[in-house]
C-alpha cells in the first residue's frame, strides 16, 4: 500500500490528497473542472492559455479563465517564451482567481514549440529559469512548472531544468514521463521521473499512463513522487479520482459507474456546457466528452454516431436517455 495518500502542501496551498487533474485543451474547461473537483480531484488545472493572449486582452483567452466557486483550489496554466510577458500574464491569472500559476514547459504541439514555447523551453534552460523567476516575482500565489523528460531520447534535461526551477522559486514541479518527440506515444518513463524527484526538494508530481488505482500505485512506488497528475485517464472519467484514492488507501477496487450514473453525469455536464458556452458550442463540444464517457460500453459506437448527428439539445438529451437500457448491457 502506497504512503503517498496524505495532504500535500504547495507553497501556501494545501491539497486534501495528492491527486490532481491535468490541464488538457478541450477538456478542462469550467464545467468539467467543477465535476472533477466533486469527484475527488484535490486540485484542478485550467486549459493552458497564451500569455500574450491574456496580456493583450483577448476575450476568448479571458473567458477560458472564468472561475466557479466550486472548483477551488484552482491552477491556471500559461505558456510563452518572454519573461516580461509571462510575468504580466501570471499577474492577470492571479487576478482572475488562480490559487496557483503553472508554467507550461511540456506542450509538444508544433505551433507552440516553433515559437520557442512549451516543450521548446527544455532546450533553453537559462531562458526557462528566467521565466520562472519573473513569474514568481509577479505573483503572491505559488508558481509551479509542468515539463517533460526532455526534447528527445538523447536529451534528458528534466533534472537540470527542475533544479533551475527550484532555484528560481517554483513551489512544485510536474513531470510527464515522455519526451516532446514522443507526444503521447510509447509509455511514460518512470525512472526519469524518479530521477527528477531525487534532484530537488520541492514536491514533484508524476504524470503519464495513470488510468486506475494499480497504475497510480506503480507511479508512486517507482518514482517516489509526492503527487499524481491524471490526464487522459480522466477524460470522461471523473470517477477515477475516487477510484485511485480508494486503491491507494487500502487497495479497495471501486466498481465502475453504472450506465445510469454515466448518463446522468453526461446530461449534467451537457447542461453546464450549454449554460457556460451556449447551444452551438456546447452541443458540439459535448460530442467529444460523450465519446469519452461511453468508451468501452456496449453499442457505444452506434451511440456516438447518433450523438454526432444531434442538431438540438433536446435531441441530444433524448438519445442519452434512450441509451440507458442499452448501456446496462455494458461490456467490462
Amino acid at each position: 500500500m502506497s504512503g503517498i495518500l496524505k495532504p500535500l502542501r504547495i507553497g501556501t496551498v494545501t491539497l486534501e490528497t495528492p491527486l490532481v487533474l491535468a490541464p488538457m485543451a478541450g477538456v478542462c474547461d469550467l464545467p468539467y473542472r467543477v465535476i472533477a473537483r466533486r469527484h475527488g480531484a484535490a486540485l484542478v488545472c485550467a486549459e493552458m492559455v497564451s500569455a500574450k493572449g491574456l496580456v493583450y486582452g483577448n476575450k476568448h483567452t479571458r473567458d477560458m479563465l472564468t472561475v466557479a466557486d466550486g472548483e477551488h483550489p484552482l491552477s491556471m496554466q500559461i505558456f510563452g517564451a518572454e519573461p516580461d510577458i509571462m510575468a504580466r500574464a501570471a499577474a492577470a491569472a492571479e487576478s482572475c482567481g488562480a490559487d496557483i500559476v503553472d508554467i507550461n514547459m511540456g506542450c509538444p504541439v508544433r505551433k507552440v514549440v516553433t515559437n520557442g514555447e512549451g516543450a521548446a523551453l527544455m532546450r533553453d534552460l537559462p531562458l526557462a529559469e528566467k521565466i520562472v523567476a519573473a513569474v514568481v516575482r509577479a505573483v503572491s500565489v505559488p508558481v509551479t512548472v509542468k515539463m517533460r523528460t526532455g526534447w528527445d531520447a538523447a536529451s534528458f534535461t528534466a533534472t537540470e531544468l527542475a533544479k533551475r526551477c527550484e532555484r528560481a522559486g517554483a513551489a512544485a514541479i510536474t513531470v510527464h514521463g515522455r519526451t516532446r518527440d514522443q507526444f503521447y506515444s510509447g509509455t511514460a518513463d518512470l525512472a526519469k521521473i524518479a530521477a527528477v524527484v531525487r534532484s530537488v526538494s520541492i514536491p514533484v508530481f508524476g504524470n503519464g499512463d495513470v488510468t486506475d488505482g494499480r497504475s497510480a500505485e506503480r507511479m508512486a512506488e517507482q518514482t517516489g513522487c509526492a503527487g499524481i497528475m491524471i490526464g487522459r485517464g480522466a477524460q470522461g472519467n471523473p470517477w477515477i479520482f475516487r477510484q485511485v484514492e480508494a486503491y491507494l488507501r487500502d487497495r479497495t477496487v471501486v466498481p465502475p459507474p453504472t450506465a445510469k450514473e454515466r448518463c446522468a453525469l453526461i446530461l449534467e455536464h451537457f447542461d453546464s456546457l450549454l449554460a457556460f458556452k451556449g447551444e452551438y458550442v456546447g452541443l458540439r463540444e459535448m460530442r467529444s466528452h460523450a465519446s469519452w464517457y461511453t468508451k468501452g460500453m456496449y453499442a457505444s459506437a452506434a451511440l456516438r454516431q447518433r450523438i454526432n448527428k444531434a442538431v438540438s439539445p433536446d435531441e441530444f438529451r433524448g438519445i442519452i436517455r434512450e441509451a440507458v437500457s442499452v448501456f446496462e448491457k455494458r461490456v467490462d
